[in-house]
């Protein structure tokens, strides 16, 4: 928190300093680059150090899994026998990413929807999204904020420059990672001091000036980590973003799509025995925009805090223990910048708002995650047995001048839990998961409550064979989850505040959802293909998700009796009243169904990637079938990229076919092209440079396209970064 505390007083001192600090990174940099010309070369081994590269290791093979975070059971992502996707530390490097929706080009099945809000993002899974569709978890906590409105409804806030490693999941498959997740679960991992610290280290630290010619945007970012002994160690991270409304491919200025962000986070590792070990972090941000024309000013604190603790014993193979607790505060004040006329929550009347009004969004969300793998053997059969806990609880208080937000994002409390079990059997070439999931809720306000409980299914059958096919597997996957009606769907009630006016209707006879999935894949992972040192890793899977009672804003009349809405005679003849009324349903069954495929090749000098999405998404509603709005773009992701220089050089480019979705009327196909070179200038220096939208194609993200609005997005962007970094 004390970060965040201190950001008022950065924010009036980071132009100059962040000037400065730039500066002298660049004089760095040429000098350090000219004494590097005459130097010679490192050995490779300490190359492979000095980049973020996967480079060969001693014994040939090249180093590319490392096991996802969300793994309950030691996996790689080529290993899991579902739609994973890992994105590396090294992969965020040449992403030179902004925001989070940086972080995910190119991964299939997943989009960012972030409006102007650049840095507040809404996280879609297979067109699925908003109100824990998606469980976003930062360090094992929970991210439930969530404000009322058009466009982004669910918002997330985390700095990539904190980010170590991200793993996505897609599909209701997660039965082990917490309730609600129908979509899936995207895992955001921080740096750890382990990472950061190279071999015989005990202190280092890191300097990061970037610049985007775009937006005038500036970064600064400072890491330090020390180790204390080889029980303890910690890591802090700190950053700095200042950037201006960024121009479109059309050359025109999109307005409000500004912002500045203070971000930092500190993580301790603890390990009290030689097979145990506790990690204590904290991630702040404090971020300001602004919304409306002119209409006012938007500033967030948020403060996460967790503990993790595991002990693992090898020669207790039951013994596989996790704990985690965590705690994430979101606080979101609007002022008014202008007096402003709106209706009254209460009696739809206009009424006049004075400038400097507060409007307060706060959420507290506590959250407890504990599980165990025990492993053992029946014969020729290996067990790995998995099973535990967990339990989320969201404390929501809205305050406003008028009591509006109060309606629109209601205050109320909301608590999810639920307790599993999964075995994983294997016996050489065949594998079987099965999982069973009981989940609960309780939701409630000062004057009612709801509540329900289900128990989800799943089972996955994986073969591998063809022996001469080492690698190769076919697994197929039926899995079911449960997602319970937020805080917001059931309680919202009140007027609509600004435009026109209608009732919003609170309904607490909500049904949760229900995401049934049948998922039919493909891993394929080989080392040594054509050369000894290459690699190969692909996963392709086509899948089917049925949400029974999907839950959506439905417009309901109020000249019809049977549809619960009030007709307000009251408002008649009143300028902007409307005889209508919003509601939230279980209007309909969604059906979603697509195609998914990556693939990466990597043989040291040269590097290659390909990734595809293809989706199709739709309700059907007492017949009739409306296409579902949140689906985004099918898209095909290709890469290719070269080390030279030992490695010191890597250079390349991307290309991305991107094809809305048949109800997208409001955006084109598109096409993108970027390039992007990192250079290991000497031992402790790095210098960046990203291309992005080379060719200024003027484009809209589907999610941001409707009827009422279209954002584009930044034309061509033009990033130069350098790190400069010491240790000893």
């Amino acid at each position: 928190m004390g970060l965040v505390v201190l950001g008022h007083e950065m924010k009036r001192r980071a132009g100059a300093r962040t000037a400065l600090l730039l500066a002298g990174v660049a004089t760095i940099a040429l000098g350090s680059a000219q004494a590097h010309a005459q130097e010679t070369s490192q050995p490779q081994a300490d190359q492979a150090q000095q980049t973020a590269q996967p480079l060969p290791d001693d014994t040939g093979a090249t180093v590319l899994d490392t096991i996802t975070v969300v793994s309950r059971t030691g996996e790689t992502a080529i290993e899991t026998m579902a739609s994973v996707s890992q994105v590396s530390g090294e992969q965020l490097e040449r992403r030179m990413a902004t925001t989070p929706q940086d972080v995910f080009f190119g991964v299939p099945g997943i989009s960012v929807q972030t409006d102007a809000k650049r840095a507040a993002s809404s996280v879609n899974i297979r067109g699925l999204q908003d109100f824990g569709r998606v469980a976003v978890i930062v360090d094992g906590a929970r991210q439930n904020f969530q404000r009322s409105g058009h466009g982004t409804q669910s918002l997330v806030f985390i700095d990539p420059e904190l980010i170590q490693q991200v793993d996505v999941i897609r599909g209701p498959i997660a039965n082990t990672y917490g309730s609600g997740a129908i979509g899936g679960v995207v895992f955001f991992e921080t740096k750890d001091a382990e990472d950061f610290l190279r071999d015989g280290e005990t202190y280092a630290a890191s300097v990061t000036g970037l610049y985007d010619t775009n937006a005038s945007g500036w970064t600064t970012s400072a890491t330090g980590a020390y180790k204390f002994n080889e029980a303890a160690d910690v890591i802090a991270n700190i950053v700095w973003r200042d950037y201006g409304d960024y121009e479109d491919g059309g050359g025109d200025r999109v307005v409000r799509t500004g912002f500045d962000l203070l971000s930092g986070m500190i993580k301790s590792t603890i390990r009290p025995t030689e097979n145990s070990e506790l990690k204590l972090g904290w991630v702040g941000v404090g971020e300001s925009w602004s919304e409306g024309i002119g209409t006012s000013d938007l500033d967030l604190n948020q403060n996460t805090f967790t503990a993790r603790y595991n002990i693992t014993d090898d020669a207790r193979s039951w013994l596989d223990l996790h704990v985690n607790v965590s705690y994430n505060g979101a606080d979101l004040d609007q002022t008014y910048r202008r007096s402003i006329t709106q209706f009254d929550p209460d009696t739809g009347r206009p009424i006049v708002i004075p400038a400097g009004s507060l409007t307060n969004y706060d959420l507290g969300t506590w959250g407890l995650d504990i599980w165990n793998t025990s492993r053992f053997e029946t014969g020729e059969v290996s067990h790995e047995l998995t099973y535990g806990g967990d339990w989320v609880s969201d404390d929501v208080v809205t305050t406003s001048p008028i009591g509006g937000s109060d309606f629109y994002t209601p205050s109320g409390k909301r608590t999810v839990w639920g307790a599993y079990i999964q075995e994983k059997l294997t016996y050489d070439w065949l594998q079987i998961i099965g999982a069973l999931r009981y989940d609960g809720y309780s939701l409630d306000d000062d004057s009612q409550e709801t509540s329900g409980n289900r128990l989800s299914p799943r089972l996955t059958v994986g073969v591998s064979p063809f022996e001469a096919l080492s690698g190769l597997q076919f697994y197929g996957t039926y899995a079911e989850g449960y997602r319970s009606p937020s805080i917001s769907e059931t309680l919202i009630g009140g007027m609509h505040p600004s435009g026109v006016t209608f009732p919003f209707l609170p309904n607490p006879n909500l049904k949760p959802e229900t995401g049934k999935t049948w998922e039919f894949g493909v891993n394929y992972s080989q080392d040594g293909l054509i050369w000894s040192d290459d690699t190969l890793r692909l996963k392709a899977a086509y899948y089917n998700n049925d949400v029974d009672n999907y839950i959506g804003g439905t417009t309901l009349s109020a000249f019809d009796p049977t549809s619960g809405c009030p007709l307000r005679p009251d408002l008649l003849g009143t300028p902007g009243y409307i005889p209508i009324c919003f509601q939230y349903q279980n209007f309909a069954e969604a059906k979603i169904n697509g195609f998914e495929f990556e693939a990466f090749y990597d043989a040291g000098r040269y590097f290659g990637g390909l990734s595809a999405s293809i989706i199709d998404g739709y309700t059907i509603e007492q017949g009739e079938r409306e296409d579902l709005l949140t689906i985004p773009a099918s898209q095909v992701t290709a890469q290719l990229g070269m080390r030279v220089l030992e490695n010191a050089l890597s250079f390349g480019g991307e290309v991305q076919y991107n094809a809305p979705p048949k109800g997208a009327t409001f955006a084109d196909d598109y096409t993108l092209v970027n390039l992007f070179a990192s250079y290991q200038a000497t031992e402790n220096l790095r210098l960046d440079f990203r291309a992005d939208n080379l060719l200024d194609v003027k484009y809209a993200n589907p999610l941001n396209a409707t009827t009422t609005s279209v954002i584009y997005e930044q034309g061509l962007t033009l990033k130069l970064g350098a790190t400069m970094r010491f240790g000893g």
